[in-house]
């Protein structure tokens, strides 16, 4: 059985956020969970966000499948550059377009480049992923995560209108991300058959 590695983005330890409801529901289901800490905005240094996800992932025995959102997807994008540790797949929900200028409150262009984040990577993933993307994300338009989607070899699913998929666009649990990872976490060649 898979463990489920969860990447938050860019925020600190949310209640209500759907990656934490996800995880109390799996760990009360008897699954196997592992989480990298929410570590906020306050220090941006992708390398340490980076080492972070290495360090839990490096801990986990057996297979592992990572469940990112927002920022936390542009980590692992930058993280499977450099780890030589096996994953059973991905889901990244709603990443963020890092390359674009952001909302007043998040970081700006500067200092995502100064902090390590650009460019963002754009090489294929190294395991079976899939990209939910949402049609009216205020930090990425749909077609520039369509894209980033294609050069990361991941599955593309078209979220339809969920805003950010956090809480301030409506959303504590995600029920789809069960269907995604359960899809994740089977053998490659029973997922696409």
């Amino acid at each position: 059985m898979s463990t489920i590695l969860i990447i938050p983005g860019l925020r600190d330890a949310v209640a209500q956020h759907w990656q934490t409801l996800l995880e109390a529901r799996l760990r009360a289901d008897g699954r196997s969970v592992a989480s990298v800490p929410a570590m906020g905005r306050a220090d941006l240094d992708c390398a340490a966000k980076v080492a972070a996800i290495e360090g839990v992932a490096q801990a986990i025995a057996g297979p592992i499948v990572l469940v990112a959102h927002s920022g936390g997807c542009i980590m692992l994008a930058h993280w499977a550059q450099q780890t030589r540790r096996e994953v059973q797949g991905a889901l990244l929900a709603a990443p963020p377009d890092f390359e674009q200028p952001m909302p007043e409150g998040y970081p700006t262009l500067a200092q995502l480049d100064a902090a390590g984040w650009l460019p963002v990577p754009r090489r294929p993933l190294p395991f079976r992923s899939i990209v939910g993307a949402s049609r009216n994300d205020p930090l990425a338009h749909f077609d520039r995560i369509a894209e980033l989607a294609a050069c990361w070899g991941s599955e593309l699913v078209d979220l339809g209108e969920v805003g950010h998929l956090n809480p301030a666009s409506g959303f504590g649990e995600w029920p789809q991300a069960d269907t995604f990872i359960e899809r994740l976490s089977q053998p490659a060649h029973a997922a696409s058959a």
